[in-house]
């Protein structure tokens, strides 16, 4: 068990890895190791926190982006309604996150707890934390070159341009990039940034589109679980649990508002960095 100023210490490091492109799996491995805390990962009393900070920022999420998500299941039922996606982006937008889902959903509902419990070492996280460094440098070198957004943001906005220019094959590409998250170490957010920005996007709208998928991601991931929460009677860890929620919420709030506007002018290299020093730093000193 950890105590209330460990859980909101947690919470508040769930809120902002989770959203920005450096793991909250992985920080939520190695903070506690690196500080000694003793937490055992695979209590109950964990995955009820986890449960309850994930719905956190997943509210979170649908909250700040509430009026495009109710454009877009309004355009998915103008589709089925039409059979047709012509002339509707929103219609087309909802399908491609749908499309951009699947790969990872499908993949981490087989998958996820196998591939967590083989790789959730602080060690190996370390390096799987460098590993997200280079992936994030990468994209960067590889990336697409692309028109600023900036340039036509008074004519479309943004989640037109993307129903635009991302093709079914491209969204199902940058959907599947969120597998490598399943692995502790490898962010969400990161990986689809660096897939949005692979196929031609700019980083501010490879941003909002990585957040349109990660919602039923995550919202999902924890609705799945939430029975355990439910069926949780230990008042101190369900005390725990809602104030780690309440720092993930604050955090993932502050998160997007900050990178919403970094990556405007901005782009993934400082990220790659932090991940590069932050993997090696924690490394050396877990292998100690």
């Amino acid at each position: 068990m950890f105590s209330l100023r460990q859980a909101l210490i947690l919470g508040i490091f769930q809120g902002v890895s989770e959203l920005f492109p450096i793991s909250s799996l992985g920080h939520t491995v190695i903070l506690p190791a690196l500080l000694g805390w003793t937490i055992n990962q695979d209590a109950t009393y964990f995955l009820a926190f986890l449960v309850a900070t994930h719905f956190a920022t997943a509210a979170v999420l649908v909250f700040l982006y509430r009026d495009d998500w109710l454009r877009i299941i309004r355009g998915i039922m103008r589709s089925i309604w039409c059979g047709s996606l012509a002339q509707d982006p929103d219609a087309k937008l909802g399908w491609l996150l749908g499309v951009g889902t699947i790969p990872a959903g499908a993949f981490g509902l087989v998958f996820q707890n196998q591939l967590q419990r083989l790789f959730a070492s602080p060690v190996s996280v370390a390096g799987f934390l460098m590993l997200n460094g280079l992936l994030l440098y990468a994209a960067e070198l590889l990336r697409t070159s692309a028109t600023s957004a900036a340039t036509y943001r008074d004519i479309r906005d943004a989640d037109h341009r993307i129903a635009e220019e991302v093709s079914w094959r491209q969204s199902a590409s940058v959907g599947t990039m969120q597998i490598l998250a399943l692995l502790p170490g490898f962010s969400r957010t990161g990986s689809t940034i660096a897939g949005g920005l692979i196929i031609g996007l700019v980083h501010e709208d490879a941003l909002r589109f990585s957040f349109l998928l990660a919602t039923p991601i995550i919202g999902a991931a924890a609705a799945l679980k939430l029975p355990t929460l439910l069926a949780f009677r230990d008042t101190v860890a369900i005390e725990a649990a809602l104030l780690g929620a309440a720092g993930a919420a604050i955090a993932s709030y502050v998160s997007v508002m900050f990178l919403t506007k970094y990556f405007r002018t901005r782009n993934l290299t400082l990220f790659a960095a932090y991940c590069l020093l932050a993997g090696l730093l924690s490394y050396a000193l877990l292998r100690r």
